[in-house]
Formats: structure tokens, sequence, C-alpha cells
């Protein structure tokens, strides 16, 4: 019995190491693609901004996505890059995060054909594999908070993509410890996933994000409030 139990101790120790030695992993081989501030203005050739998806509160961004939003709008503003991705959940018809990332962007001043929206960007693999497969993007900057920018980065490079991250935390959120824990499980989950290379869960036709991204509009034609105050 000592000797299972033992064993079990072994076992679990390897666990561990394994799943935080992953995990170091993957911040350690990402991090010096953040950039901070306003160091990228640097970069040149960036095919596009993604804006990763972070839940919506009603008809409105939830506040980490307001604040990735906002980042997003800043480099697009900056000249960074001509183009940005609103990559999220829009997998049921009452729940559609890309329409909502769309519109504040839009009312923000972003004309509608240089924001394209990603519907199936179900999890940040997918997101990030479609980017490069459906949009054709080869240089990207991709914005989320810093925690999760280390895995963004990671499948990033593992598929191939040139990738920077631009962090967007520039407040505190409630729940973020908890975020912090699953975020490890998260990172061990990916890294896995990026061995094996499987395809997400939609793919599709080619969007080349270099051409108008109003070809990824599901709804009536938005326009931005800069084309509202001139009619």
């Amino acid at each position: 019995m000592k000797k299972i139990i033992k064993v079990g101790i072994i076992l679990i120790a390897i666990g561990i190491i394994v799943v935080f030695g992953i995990d170091l992993y993957v911040r350690l081989s990402t991090k010096n693609q953040i950039i901070k501030n306003g160091d990228y203005n640097s970069l040149e050739d960036v095919d596009c901004i993604i804006v990763l998806g972070a839940g919506i509160w009603g008809d409105g961004p939830s506040p980490m996505l307001e604040d990735r939003l906002l980042e997003g709008i800043n480099l697009y503003e900056s000249h960074v890059a001509p183009k940005i991705i609103m990559s999220g959940d829009h997998g049921r018809e009452e729940y559609d995060e890309v329409n909502i990332m769309k519109k504040f962007a839009i009312e923000k001043g972003i004309p509608s054909e240089d924001i394209f929206m990603d519907h199936a960007g179900f999890a940040t693999y997918d997101s990030i594999y479609r980017a490069k497969e459906i949009f054709k993007a080869k240089k990207v900057i991709i914005v989320t908070q810093e925690y999760h920018l280390y895995r963004a980065l990671y499948i990033a490079n593992s598929l191939g993509l040139e990738a920077y991250g631009v962090p967007s935390n520039p407040r505190k959120y409630g729940g973020q410890f908890m975020r912090d824990i699953r975020e490890i499980l998260a990172r061990d989950k990916d890294f896995v996933k990026c061995i094996f290379k499987p395809k997400p869960t939609y793919l599709g036709e080619s969007i080349p994000v270099s051409g108008d991204g109003n070809i990824t509009n599901d709804k009536e034609p938005l326009t931005t409030t800069e084309d509202n105050t001139s009619n």
C-alpha cells in the first residue's frame, strides 16, 4: 500500500512539473514578442490587427473586450496596420460578439471596409488559425490582455505567422486570479494542440484581409460616426 501511495505521489509530482513547465516555456518563448509603450511604431508591413473576443454584456462589449477594442482602434489610428479582424463567437443568433465589436469600432470612426469579422473565432486557436488560412494574413498584431497574449502568440508561432502582441489591460478586472489559473491549463492544452495542428471548427472560402471588410458583413452595412455627421 505504501508503495502505491509513493508511486501516486511521484506521478502527481511529475504531472505538476509538466503542467507548470509547459506554462513557463510558453511564456518565456513569446515574451519578447510583446510590445509595450508604443514601440509598435517601428513595425512595418503589418497586414492586420487581430482583436480577440472577450464576451459581451447585452448590446455592448464587456470591460475586458472594450479595452481590447480601444487598443485595437488606437493601433489602427496610429497607422500600424490598415485592417482590423474582429474575431469572436457568433455561433448562435442570440450571441454575437463580432457585430458588437465592429459596431463599437465604427462608432469610434473606423471605416467599415477596414474591419473584417471572423464569425467563427470560438477559441484562441481557431482565431489565429483562421487569420492565416482564411484571411491570408502573414504578419499580425494581436490585441488582448497580457496574460492571454503568451498563448495567442505561441499559437501564431506554431502556425507560421509572424506575430506581435500589444497588451490591453489599463485596469484591474474582477476574477483575474481564477483567469490566471485557468490560463495555465489553457496554455498546456494549446501547446499540445499546436503539436498536432488540427483544423478549427469551421474553415470555408478564403477572405483576404487585403480586401474589403464589408464582405464579412451579415447585417445591413454600418456607417462611421464621421459619415453620419457629414450628412
